[in-house]
């Protein structure tokens, strides 16, 4: 089957009912600093102390898809050896997302705002802004530049801009790259929070992660936790793609696809399968149309929420076909510097790519399976779990089609239609 690149603006942004205004709060165009403090932006904060005990109480996770808690990435980096150093890691290498792009462009001193409490929570006078999107970079630098003719943040953050890749959003890729080095994974430990940026302790925080304290410190940990799941309190930014509403979404945890679907009037019998996480958490069958979006429920059902990117796999498109197409991605975007990631990938890539085309045989299946399980973990960082994901999950959720790909005949991907490479990868419309 022949790929193409098809990248998908989308230009939808909105808040799903009754979740009051948190990280979208309406916001159409860029927001202004005299905006964001009219709306109470940069309070003072007179007990940093206070407010990481709120951070706990209001659980908190990272939001660039390992979900770690906040607070302790806090508490351990304070209280590690040396001056800590605090990261705004707004570098989207997953295709699937815009959720970073957009708000480090439209709400650039909810970001810069939460960067300052982390810093102050932290004991930090150290603060970078990490980014690979050059509109993001414009839109902090502009940023920046209000606050310091406003004197209100007198910190001095510096700002980094490197080529977007998969990989380089990955936390010590990060710190590799604040270094003076490529911006590409190395082994843990020592893991950042331990020694980091020069050596310190240092905490690497998704931005969408960081425009959560603003919020905590305004409602208090209780009326943060008034929306969302105990487990998985608050609201996060889903990148919804692959169907006619495409676009970028505030939900709280806890509803599901199906909700979210019928809310923005899109039909739920139409949905063959589910891609999660962006790329890294495989197909779902459409029993995931009533699967809570929360860590747990997705855990539970052999999956994650990862960055919160969600696409639609219609009766058009072949599940097999989607896995395939993510592998090659993986195949071609690893770092290339673990032998078990960069041949593992390309492995796997071989054998969903031959299961497309109908040259794969039964003992390819059962290789493809016991790769699946034994490569898991063994990478630098995250790309080849991300791969055993999608090869477990479509080899686990759609046996039927896998057979019917072996058998040489899918009436779907027969039909025609062809699978985008990379799939469902989405964008926010050009800055003039």
């Amino acid at each position: 089957m022949s790929l193409t690149a098809d990248i998908h603006v989308t230009t939808a942004v909105a808040t799903y009912p009754d979740i009051g205004a948190r990280l979208v709060a309406g916001v159409a165009e860029r927001e202004d600093l005299e905006q964001y403090r009219a709306a109470g932006g940069y309070a003072a904060l007179d007990d940093a102390e206070h407010l990481l005990e709120a951070v706990d109480h209001a659980g908190l996770r990272g939001r660039g898809g390992a979900a770690f808690p906040t607070s302790r990435k806090l508490q351990a980096v304070r209280s590690g050896r040396g001056v800590p150093v605090v990261v705004a890691n707004g570098e989207e290498g997953e295709p699937a997302s815009v959720k970073d792009r957009w708000l480090l462009r439209h709400r650039p001193h909810l970001v810069l705002d939460g960067l300052r409490l982390a810093a102050l929570m932290a004991g930090s006078n150290d603060v970078h802004v990490y980014l690979s999107d050059p509109a993001s970079e414009s839109s902090v630098g502009q940023a920046l530049r209000e606050l310091a003719d406003a004197a209100v943040w007198d910190a001095d953050v510096k700002v980094t801009l490197v080529d977007p890749t998969y990989v380089a959003g990955e936390e010590t890729a990060v710190v590799r790259a604040l270094n003076g080095g490529p911006a590409l994974p190395m082994d843990k430990p020592p893991r950042p929070f331990e020694a980091g940026v020069g050596g310190r302790p240092t905490l690497v925080s998704n931005v969408e992660t960081l425009a959560n304290l603003p919020l905590i410190q305004r409602l208090g940990g209780s009326g943060y936790r008034a929306v969302g799941t105990d487990p998985s309190p608050g609201t996060f930014l889903l990148t919804l793609s692959g169907c006619a509403a495409t676009g970028l979404y505030e939900v709280p945890f806890g509803v599901t696809p199906r909700e979210v679907l019928t809310w923005l009037g899109e039909d739920p019998g139409g949905v063959r399968a589910l891609l999660m996480g962006g790329y890294f958490s495989g197909v779902l069958g459409p029993h995931a149309l009533d699967v809570p979006l929360d860590y747990d429920s997705l855990k539970a059902a052999g999956s994650g929420l990862g960055c919160g990117a969600v696409a639609v796999v219609s009766r058009r498109t072949c599940p097999v076909a989607v896995s395939a197409a993510v592998m090659s991605y993986f195949a071609r975007e690893n770092a290339a510097q673990c032998g078990s990631c960069f041949n593992g990938t390309a492995a796997m890539s071989a054998v969903l790519e031959a299961l497309v085309e109908y040259k794969a045989a039964e003992e390819d299946v059962a290789r493809l399976a016991r790769w699946s399980t034994f490569l898991r973990g063994r990478g630098a960082c995250g790309t080849l779990d991300g791969a055993t994901n999608v090869a477990a999950s479509v080899l686990r959720e759609f046996p039927d089609l896998v057979s019917t790909h072996l058998d040489g005949g899918c009436a779907t991907c027969d039909s025609g239609v062809r699978v985008t490479d990379p799939p469902f990868a989405v964008a926010l419309p050009a800055q003039s």
